[in-house]
């Protein structure tokens, strides 16, 4: 019984080093700058009514390609959250997105398609069982554009930090983008909360294909080993532990880009 106990407290020992030395290394790391502003809404289709939501969304596109603003990115769900469609809506920032002059341009081209916003809006919702929007900050967009161009498959990640932890989890994440680059894996973009929903820090992460995914999941330990050192963990078990030692929750997603220009 008593080396049993003496077994658990070196356990717990090493754990908790980990987690320490993990959080220390993410308090250090520098965070890149993140200066243009993004809205990502995420939405959960009406039962049986996602292919019709696309088709709407299809349908906008040629007022999406005129009002002045720059056109969304589009991901459909594969497996993961509950939500079936992420819109990704390059914003800029508040002052010129909602500057009198765009809002008027952007009102014009609803009405010159024969269909206003505000009815677009409505015919959305007819739509929709349940959305959520956030407003965050990100790459510049032409870094974003360059990123998923050539590639069809994307993961999402979707973490609220704990109290007082928004800083080194921001850090974490780009660390760990350290990580999967020097194990062969695609860097993740980092954005992070300015309002609307409760989410922090959200990630992604594009690819060419699911061939690629799944190749990628089998980097052997050694690799993985030396990629996290690198990166600046302590270990590649330190980087899971890291992350979740700064958040309350966290959702995965995996899915597709959704291509709405005419072809």
């Amino acid at each position: 019984m008593a080396m049993r106990r003496r077994m658990l407290r070196c356990a717990l020992a090493l754990a908790l080093t980990t987690v320490v030395g993990a959080a220390a290394a993410a308090a250090q790391a520098p965070i890149p700058p993140r200066p243009e502003l993004y809205k990502f809404v995420t939405i959960q289709a009406a039962p049986g009514k996602l292919p019709e939501l696309l088709a709407l969304y299809r349908q906008r596109w040629p007022v999406m390609a005129s009002n002045g603003d720059e056109t969304p990115i589009l991901v459909r769900h594969s497996q993961g959250d509950r939500w079936d469609l992420l819109v990704i809506y390059p914003i800029g920032s508040f002052t010129a997105f909602y500057s009198a002059e765009r809002m008027a341009r952007r009102e014009a081209a609803g009405q010159a398609s024969g269909v206003t916003n505000a009815r677009f809006q409505e015919q959305l919702y007819e739509l929709i069982a349940w959305h959520e929007d956030v407003f965050v900050w990100g790459p510049p967009l032409a870094e974003l554009r360059a990123y998923v161009a050539g590639t069809t498959v994307a993961h999402l990640e979707m973490m609220q930090a704990r109290a007082g932890q928004h800083e080194a989890l921001t850090r974490q994440r780009h660390m760990e983008s350290d990580f999967n680059v020097n194990r062969g894996r695609p860097r993740m973009l980092v954005f992070t909360h300015q309002e609307g929903a409760a989410w922090d820090v959200i990630t992604l992460d594009a690819w060419k294909d699911w061939r690629q995914y799944g190749e990628a999941q089998m980097v052997s330990s050694d690799v993985s080993e030396a990629a996290a050192k690198k990166a600046g963990f302590a270990n590649a078990d330190a980087v899971g532990v890291a992350m979740r030692s700064l958040i309350n929750t966290h959702h995965d997603t995996l899915g597709t880009f959704v291509t709405i220009a005419p072809r």
